[in-house]
């Protein structure tokens, strides 16, 4: 009768004495400042939304999910024509007709050109510039399969030919070209975007972000795709020479990026707040998300440094659970990503009540001193000035290294 009691009177409290249940779906909002920021918004999104992927019973949304990556309609519809025409193209092929596979293979190609916002791998589209060399070259125009061939290496330098479809002689021609001066030439792809920051995607490969150059890539035919949340998707079939070329394209926004752009400003004013704003609590709201990291990007000069100041928001209440503002040189050599995890590792543990560490990641440094000065910006140290006075004789005595973390 007594455990009864005592449990009776124990649940309350314990019930009483829990932590709040924690939102859990999560997302990542950056303003851009200036033009460089918006430059790397859609990269430090990433690799904040990456790095948020690393903590245990998070629902980590992406900015893809939240305004949308739309196909370029025009293009899809140009992808299923170019299908068709393919294996229309593949039977005259198979049927060794080569004068009709030629003819079919040259219009199918035309109608990949066109779809190139739709093509994420070189797929069939190697197969046809496969298939229309091998025509050429059955019907004696033995320059021009040269040229396809210079393409079919450019599109997929390891694509291998069946030896079963292909004939012998044809084999060797590829080869012969492999080896050739034109297919050592190279030429540079300059891509720039309307806004900036856009991923460009190589032959399916992300090789960056707008602007970017596309160095020494080989000559022939190249698929250059970019994509930006909130954006519908863009590609071209590119033909590299010797001379750089230039693209330029204006991405078309989608009607929820564009009502998002409208309350950024707001947004960045209410990110400096304690407790956010009725912009954060509609944004939850219409964007389906709990928390937010909220961030304000700013580039401080033409070296790439750039201030980055983020705070975790829970958009129910609009209360600011932790922020930091840190300073980034550049990433020249990949480091950017990891300094990041860094960041946000500690953000987040300071978020979730400073307790133990919560992410899933193998950081040493995780759930350790350092988080005391998060609410204002870092001076450097946390050392009181009664410490300095005492400190004597060695002067990294007691320093661990991580104090203007």
């Amino acid at each position: 009768m007594f455990r009864r009691a005592f449990l009776l009177a124990v649940v309350p409290t314990l019930v009483w004495a829990a932590p709040p249940p924690t939102a859990r779906r999560i997302s990542v909002l950056l303003v851009p400042m200036d033009r460089g920021a918006e430059a790397q918004q859609v990269k430090l999104e990433r690799y904040i939304t990456d790095a948020l992927a690393e903590f245990q019973g998070l629902t980590v949304k992406p900015t893809s999910d939240l305004f949308g990556l739309p196909p370029d309609d025009e293009a899809e519809a140009s992808f299923k024509r170019a299908e068709t025409g393919f294996k229309e193209s593949k039977d005259a092929f198979d049927g060794k007709n080569f004068e009709d596979a030629e003819r079919k293979l040259r219009a199918t190609i035309k109608e990949y050109g066109r779809a190139a916002a739709a093509i994420h791998k070189c797929a069939h589209l190697c197969d046809a510039v496969a298939m229309y060399a091998a025509s050429l070259q059955a019907r004696g125009d033995l320059e021009e399969a040269k040229i396809a061939l210079l393409d079919l290496l450019a599109l997929g330098p390891t694509y291998e030919l069946d030896r079963k479809k292909f004939p012998q002689e044809f084999i060797s021609l590829r080869t012969q070209v492999a080896t050739s001066r034109n297919a050592q030439l190279r030429g540079n792809v300059n891509v720039k975007s309307k806004p900036a920051g856009a991923a460009v995607l190589l032959d399916g490969d992300l090789m960056g972000y707008t602007p970017m150059s596309l160095q020494t890539l080989a000559v022939g035919k190249h698929v250059v795709r970019l994509e930006r949340p909130g954006f519908k998707q863009w590609g071209a079939v590119v033909e590299v020479t010797p001379e750089d070329s230039e693209l330029t394209p204006e991405l078309v926004a989608t009607p929820g990026y564009k009502a998002y752009d409208t309350v950024m400003d707001k947004l960045a004013a209410e990110s400096a707040k304690d407790k956010g704003g009725q912009t954060m609590t509609s944004l939850g709201k219409s964007l389906g998300i709990d928390r937010a990291i909220v961030g304000v990007v700013k580039e401080l000069d033409d070296s790439g440094k750039t201030e980055l100041s983020l705070s975790v928001f829970d958009l129910r209440s609009g209360a600011r659970q932790a922020n930091k503002r840190s300073t980034f040189q550049g990433d020249e050599f990949g480091q950017l990503k990891s300094e990041l995890g860094r960041v946000v590792n500690q953000l987040m543990i300071t978020a979730e009540g400073g307790g133990e560490t919560v992410s899933k990641g193998g950081d040493p440094l995780k759930g350790k001193h350092g988080t005391e000065d998060w609410n204002e910006e870092d001076k450097g140290g946390s050392r009181t000035q009664k410490e300095k006075k005492k400190k004597k004789g060695d002067p990294l005595d007691g320093v661990n290294g991580t104090e203007d973390w």
